[in-house]
């Protein structure tokens, strides 16, 4: 079986849109696809068909103040609202809907990672836990503690997959992959969220302890994941899409020249995959 992860990474995900929109072009397919937080967002929109469909969540509707804004923060809690991007945009009649039908008649298996907000530990949801104009599996995926609300899911709440299981190497491993293409959505050698990080761990300690010391570890779990997929990079099991340069993007980017630069190398790094999956 041949997967591929994606670990998302906020707005940098439109690296992962663009190599996405690359395998569409030709016409790469995937037994599995494992997403992370807006990773889960462009897979399940690669399984749909939809071309380009990601790239403007990124590029054209990150600018508007319903998506992200001190406003939202100030009305709702949130800077990023969430509900709007995977409803108001997405649900059936909305400026940019989700084609779900064609997603679940793909072939495909799908997986989403969360994290549950109370132990910490991650949880794993499939397309089949979402429905039509119910996307809280992928709400949940993409929800950065202080940034987003958590969301609640068969009694319990969620938060970021990324918190919990940032690169799902051995997860897809798990699931039967016997070869599978990693996306990330910063150089290899970049670890640069260990104190921003920090400072988040240290203000959720006292409502979601657990949540805390996961957030803190991130970092070095990150890591851990990247080193497992670069020995099984060395064993031609695994290879490893990654920008040479964030091109300035960074998690919350909303300059749309950035961004569409970032999206650009991730669409001509896509290249690589085809002679892989032969």
């Amino acid at each position: 079986m041949i997967g591929v992860i994606d670990v998302g990474g906020g707005l940098r995900g439109i690296y992962g849109s663009g190599v996405f929109d690359r395998c569409l072009d030709d016409n790469v397919a995937f037994d599995y696809c494992i997403g992370v937080s807006a990773g889960s967002a462009n897979a399940i929109t690669y399984l749909s068909g939809q071309k380009g469909r990601t790239y403007r969540f990124y590029h054209d509707y990150s600018s508007r103040k319903e998506y992200m804004s001190f406003g939202n923060f100030l009305k709702h809690s949130q800077y990023i609202d969430l509900d709007y991007v995977y409803g108001t945009l997405t649900n059936s009649g909305g400026e940019d809907e989700l084609d779900f039908p064609t997603a679940m008649k793909n072939k495909s298996n799908l997986t989403v990672v969360v994290t549950d907000a109370k132990t910490g530990k991650p949880a794993y949801f499939t397309k089949h836990d979402m429905m039509q104009d119910d996307y809280r599996v992928l709400k949940a995926s993409s929800a950065l503690p202080l940034v987003c609300k958590s969301y609640e899911i068969n009694g319990r709440m969620y938060y970021d997959g990324g918190i919990s299981d940032p690169v799902p190497v051995k997860r897809a491993l798990e699931d039967g992959c016997e070869k599978f293409v990693l996306i990330l959505t910063k150089p290899l050698a970049n670890s640069d969220t260990l104190t921003r990080d920090g400072r988040a761990a240290k203000l959720l300690k006292g409502k979601y302890p657990e949540l805390s010391e996961k957030l803190k570890d991130k970092s070095i779990n990150y890591k851990k994941g990247v080193d497992l997929a670069l020995e099984l990079e060395k064993q031609g099991k695994c290879i490893i899409i990654a920008p040479d340069d964030c091109c300035g993007v960074s998690t919350l980017t909303k300059e749309k020249d950035k961004l569409h630069a970032l999206y650009e190398k991730g669409y001509n790094d896509g290249a690589r995959i085809k002679e892989f999956v032969k």
